[in-house]
């Protein structure tokens, strides 16, 4: 379990080592659906790379990942390159890192949409915290979660 992890905003030196996690993490899934291109993977990021909307994850002061969150054209927000490092995975950062983003939406009650490849695990990751499929193809499931009811606290009124 990660305990010591922080967002700070991306850099414009932050693309290329992005770019790199973003291709290792992608790869099994891109192979299994026969779309796997070493430098079509890579320049996509670079497309579309927003330093003002990405915030870059840190673990103890190092670069381990990224998370993209853009105002939505039809209101709410979209959820895109959320990248962990494959020795990252699997140790609570990416709920943790989703929780914060969640709360942050909840706090403001903006939907969330992302887009996720078929078969792609971090699929269970988004269902688990609430995240359901709207539409899917033979490569992309685009789910939403929408913003969490806030229960008001009888003492406190808030």
């Amino acid at each position: 379990m990660i305990t010591q992890w922080a967002l700070r905003p991306a850099r414009p030196e932050d693309v290329e080592p992005i770019v790199e996690i973003r291709a290792a993490v992608m790869r099994p899934d891109l192979e299994r659906l026969g779309r796997y291109d070493p430098h079509r993977v890579r320049q996509r990021f670079r497309d579309s790379w927003s330093p003002r909307h990405t915030s870059v994850v840190t673990v103890e002061g190092s670069l381990a990942g990224c998370v993209t969150v853009r105002p939505g054209e039809d209101g709410g927000r979209v959820l895109e390159h959320f990248y962990l490092a494959p020795a990252r995975q699997g140790q609570g950062l990416g709920s943790a890192v989703l929780r914060l983003l969640l709360d942050d939406a909840d706090a403001v009650g903006e939907p969330l949409r992302l887009v996720v490849l078929q078969g792609s695990p971090a699929r269970r990751l988004y269902e688990r915290h609430g995240f359901v499929r709207q539409s899917e193809d033979p490569v992309d499931v685009v789910m939403t979660r929408r913003p969490a009811v806030r229960q008001e606290d009888p003492v406190t009124g808030r």
